[in-house]
């Protein structure tokens, strides 16, 4: 059995972090399906800057849709949904067997709007509405104000992944979202199962923190973060308000491990993928890293509930001279930038491919 396919076996989902119109065509998406046991995918602004700077495989489309009347940020969301269209009906029946617990994609909305939160309800809608399909996840980032916008867009039965997590409180309060925008429409008397993942980001850690630490705690701290969001996770999960809201209808809302290949060359190729092995969970795992984990991965067990070190390894790192919950907002913060900067070079690629000159939108501060 594949390593792959046991990680399915004991609970995990392995989605796979990218899609490219070449993946689609030549039947590699389809292949991971059935070989690699992928059961659902995510991309983003990088992601699909990545692929369209890539080649020429988009090029014919950029040029009938700008012949149409479309560009810019229009433009670019039709041409990705006509990808993640086409990877959901890939999904669709994992999405249909599991009571559409699996079977996902995902589409991030303008990474603009991290700080508006009525842009980014809006935004949400939209994409939702345009996609047409029942498994596609809209992205919007934990940010203290993208937390009210994924309340709203849960409340409204938009299904949500809420990306650039990086701290077990940052995950707290994206469940807190969720779980509020669930009793809403409870109280409202609509139905309340609305899908939902909370992404958190693992290597992004270790790449900030090594530098600032001593050997023995390097390449430790961003699955140390992971480990104690898995407890506050099936904590939730065990606790009285979402036993009644299961009860009820609700499906639980997923813990999501992204960034989980190793940047590091010295280390391990697949330490994040097998240290994070966890029943009812996911991992949206690159092409490079599944191939690994594919041809030689191992697992150690799942992830320990009780008896866990994670509390004595964040305290060292704290003695170290690292401070965690300020690291957590800097990543966030970077992480949000870094979007902001391959969204804004992807739209340029397109009026460039297009032979239009890119619209000047300034990042929103609403």
């Amino acid at each position: 059995m594949k390593p792959t396919r046991h990680l399915h076996e004991l609970g995990q989902s392995l989605w796979l972090d990218n899609i490219t119109r070449t993946l689609l065509d030549d039947g590699t998406l389809a292949r991971y399906i059935a070989e690699l046991s992928i059961t659902g995918l995510t991309s983003n602004p990088s992601i699909f800057d990545a692929a369209i700077g890539g080649g020429d495989a988009y090029d014919a489309a950029i040029h009938a849709k700008t012949l149409a009347g479309l560009a810019g940020e229009a433009l670019f969301t039709e041409l990705a949904l006509e990808d993640l269209r086409r990877a959901a009906e890939l999904f669709r029946p994992v999405f249909d067997a599991t009571d559409q617990v699996d079977g996902w994609v995902s589409m991030e909305i303008s990474p603009l709007l991290a700080a508006d939160t009525a842009g980014s309800i809006a935004a949400a809608r939209q994409i939702h509405d345009q996609a047409q399909r029942a498994n596609l996840f809209v992205k919007i980032p934990g940010t203290p104000q993208g937390v009210a916008a994924i309340e709203q867009a849960i409340f409204l039965g938009i299904p949500i992944n809420v990306t650039l997590l990086f701290s077990c409180a940052h995950y707290q309060a994206a469940a807190e979202a969720y779980l509020r925008g669930i009793e809403r429409r409870l109280v409202a008397g609509l139905d309340p199962h609305v899908g939902s993942v909370a992404s958190l980001f693992i290597s992004r850690w270790d790449v900030a923190g090594n530098p600032q630490l001593p050997t023995e705690l390097q390449h430790k701290l961003g699955i140390a973060v992971a480990r104690k969001t898995y407890r506050a996770y099936r904590e939730l999960l065990a606790s009285t308000r979402w036993q009644k809201l299961a009860a009820a209808g609700a499906k639980p809302q997923r813990l999501l491990w992204a960034s989980t290949g190793t940047k590091d060359p010295a280390a391990p190729d697949t330490l994040y993928v097998s240290a994070l092995a966890a029943p009812d969970t996911i991992d949206t795992i690159p092409e490079k890293t599944l191939h690994a984990f594919a041809d030689h991965g191992q697992l150690h067990g799942v992830i320990p509930l009780d008896g866990d070190d994670v509390d004595e390894v964040l305290l060292k790192i704290n003695r170290a001279g690292l401070d965690v919950e300020a690291l957590a907002a800097k990543l966030q913060q970077d992480g949000a930038d870094a979007f902001v900067k391959s969204w804004q070079q992807l739209l340029q690629r397109i009026a460039k491919k297009s032979g239009q000159s890119p619209p000047h939108r300034a990042p929103s501060t609403a």
